[in-house]
């Protein structure tokens, strides 16, 4: 699905977000408009990407936020 995040420059990014799994792990797949793509996993509460992902702390938890409201209303909805 596709969703809008607020950078820390204050414009805003219009982003892909796919989940699948890797070996054991649950990951977020990220893609921006401009064609780069990162893959995302939570390891306790703390958002994580690969050594070779590009985004800054600021991004990563914006879009970690965004994972996180995608995971709680899918809950909801499962009760």
């Amino acid at each position: 699905m596709q969703y809008k995040i607020k950078l820390a420059d204050g414009t805003l990014q219009l982003i892909k977000i796919t989940s699948a799994y890797f070996k054991a792990w649950h990951v977020w797949n990220i893609q921006f408009d401009d064609g780069k793509a990162v893959m995302l996993f939570k390891l306790g509460s703390e958002w994580m990407q690969r050594n070779d992902d590009f985004l800054d702390a600021h991004v990563l938890g914006v879009v970690g936020n965004c994972i996180d409201k995608i995971i709680f209303r899918r809950k909801i909805i499962a009760f």
